[in-house]
């Protein structure tokens, strides 16, 4: 009945650290309900297995369902989760042996009586390392950026706490080795241990959760951010189809006057008007920069406040070069380069912006290049940080960082210009 009180326990352990683990790593095939559903009936199966107290037999027997697991409820391949199972069966097993042999070096006595709460202890104990390693493994494995491309910096500090505890642990099993302890106390010991190693579990539980929250959060946030440059887009197809309606509807006036210019022979001035028409913004065809729609509609969105402030906006965007960006990385380096350079070349008269993205012959590089009209330096004289934009610049740095790119910058102090120079490697996403 004691070693049975003790499979249940560990099971039910194993259970929670198997889903904590599969869900940090893998896409799941089918949903929350149909997971649990199998990973009860997976763990039903091993505690009536357990019964029969054949080591051996619940090894394989953990390895096989561990394996139908993850094959059946992730999108896995079959190499890769037999060797997720054998690696989880291994550092289960290891886990196991290695508080065997603290509990035989430190407290030799500690299983001759074969208390309950010992046993519970031993079981906590065991699934508390179990536990810390899975916790490392899924640090070493998972990319170390969250879905929002911010770098995971807090899943390495929470190992913390499942070591603190394993300190703990150490410290029951001695204090039930060294002290005479009475009945109630010995169950306080082990309910304190399990206590314990929930505690790891939910605080691993509640941080894949918060993390899964702040990649849906960062998501909407790029939704919305295309929303709002789709709708920047639209709205000034709307305005130049609309300034088209006008011109033509005006078109008759405009040829009255060239009649009239004609009459008088003024044809400099006929030459003048003609130009000026065909020039016009709104006889231009539709606002399209570049090939990339999410790219398109933020390059539109800053030609018309380019437009609005009197500066030249030039783009030469050649076709699939920033394919392989990812839509928030694109977001963030091309409307924080743009930022930067409009903020630059605002209030100086024919002032410009100049933006060409290319990839370079016969090498893998992607070269985007931004020159604008710039009345100071905005580095400082002996080099060092850039100084003139902030946290734009520190996300464009941690962008082309991203993409094992290199970003170079200087001032032109005779043609008053500041030039940026970014190189990306397609297929190297870090």
């Amino acid at each position: 009945m004691n070693h049975a009180v003790c499979y249940f326990f560990s099971f039910l352990m194993e259970a929670a650290i198997l889903w904590l683990y599969s869900s940090g790593l893998f896409a799941a095939r089918h949903s929350i309900r149909t997971r649990l559903a199998v990973l009860c009936g997976s763990y039903s199966a091993l505690f009536l297995i357990s019964l029969f107290e054949l080591k051996w037999l619940n090894a394989a027997a953990y390895f096989l369902f561990s394996l139908i697991f993850l094959t059946t409820q992730y999108r896995l391949g079959r190499h890769a989760a037999f060797i997720h199972a054998a690696v989880l069966t291994a550092v289960m097993g290891t886990g196991e042996l290695a508080v065997y042999g603290i509990a035989k070096r430190f407290a030799p006595h500690f299983y001759t009586d074969g208390k309950t709460s010992h046993l519970l202890i031993h079981a906590a104990f065991s699934k508390l390392i179990f536990f810390t390693a899975i916790c490392l493994l899924i640090h070493s494995m998972r990319p170390q950026r969250n879905d929002g491309g911010q770098p995971d910096r807090y899943g390495l500090p929470l190992v913390f706490i499942p070591a603190a505890s394993i300190f703990l642990m150490l410290t029951f099993i001695y204090i039930g080795e060294t002290s005479a302890l009475l009945l109630p106390l010995g169950w306080m010991l082990a309910f304190s241990a399990i206590f314990l190693l929930a505690m790891n579990l939910l605080v691993l539980g509640f941080y894949q959760y918060i993390q899964r929250k702040n990649a849906e959060f960062t998501h909407l946030q790029l939704l919305l951010q295309k929303e709002s440059d789709s709708m920047e887009y639209y709205e000034m197809l709307r305005r130049q189809n609309e300034n088209q309606r006008i011109l033509i509807h005006d078109i008759k006036k405009h040829l009255q006057s060239i009649a009239l210019l004609n009459e008088q022979k003024e044809h400099d001035k006929i030459n003048a008007y003609i130009q000026q028409l065909t020039q016009s913004s709104d006889l231009k065809e539709s606002a399209r920069l570049c090939s990339h729609e999410l790219l398109n509609s933020i390059l539109c969105r800053y030609a018309q406040q380019c437009a609005d402030s009197h500066i030249s906006f030039h783009t030469d965007i050649r076709s699939k070069t920033v394919d392989f960006i990812a839509d928030n990385d694109l977001t963030s380096l091309f409307c924080n380069l743009l930022d930067n350079a409009f903020a630059a070349a605002d209030g100086i008269p024919d002032s410009f912006i100049e933006l060409t993205v290319s990839r370079r012959r016969n090498t893998p590089f992607v070269i985007i290049t931004v020159i604008n009209s710039c009345r100071k330096n905005p580095l400082p004289v002996e080099g060092g940080q850039q100084n003139g934009h902030g946290f734009g610049l520190k996300s464009i740095r941690r962008t082309v960082s991203k993409y094992h790119g290199d970003i170079q910058m200087h001032y032109d102090h005779d043609a008053f210009t500041f030039h940026t120079f970014i190189a990306l490697k397609p297929g190297c996403q870090s």
